[in-house]
């Protein structure tokens, strides 16, 4: 019976190395899953805050054109454009849905800036320069906002995209998030006429 035990010992030995190297595997694969469950939460939460932002400058954007319909009745395109693209992110449902209507909005709100030049009572109306003020706040904020999202999400998109985590990302099926991106049409700066 000795020599089976001393037979045994040796297995027992292996099995208890298997069984701690299998243990500490599965803690780091364990570890690595909830890191990438953080990060996905982090990237769900920055959106939620580009989102806020979106709101905050779509609520604005009807007194800003209640304002400058006043001064600019004619100039019906550029108004009906800005309430066309705001109707168009409060419809949108997917994020590249929000992010193409953001931009969207944009470019229209880009035209009703130039809209603006061409009538300085408007430019010195309080209510309007107060609106503006708040614009522009919102749109810097919605500049950091989107910045910050678009940090996490290179983050996260390196980090799944690496071994070992890229094993973990696979098996649980994390996808690679989409980046906030400028539409091309949002980079062309608006047309300045002076003719009419």
């Amino acid at each position: 019976m000795n020599g089976q035990q001393r037979a045994f010992s040796p297995l027992l030995g292996l099995s208890a190395i298997l069984v701690v190297i299998l243990l500490a595997g599965s803690a780091y694969l364990w570890n690595i899953y909830n890191q990438l469950v953080s990060m996905d939460e982090g990237i769900k939460s920055a959106w939620a805050q580009v989102e806020n932002q979106f709101q905050r400058r779509a609520d604005l954007i009807p007194n800003l054109v209640a304002t400058v319909k006043g001064y600019a009745a004619h100039e019906r395109e550029v108004l009906e454009g800005i309430s066309d693209a705001r109707a168009r992110m409060a419809g949108a449902r997917s994020l590249e849905e929000k992010m193409n209507s953001s931009n969207a909005l944009d470019v229209a709100l880009g035209r009703l800036l130039v809209v603006v030049e061409r009538y300085p009572n408007l430019k010195a109306d309080g209510s309007f320069i107060r609106l503006m003020d708040e614009l522009a706040g919102t749109e810097n904020r919605l500049a950091v906002e989107r910045k910050r999202y678009n940090d996490l999400v290179q983050v996260y998109n390196s980090r799944i995209r690496s071994f070992p985590e890229r094993i973990v990302a696979g098996l649980f099926h994390f996808q690679q998030a989409s980046y906030f991106l400028v539409a091309e049409s949002a980079k062309a700066p608006p047309p300045v006429e002076f003719t009419k």
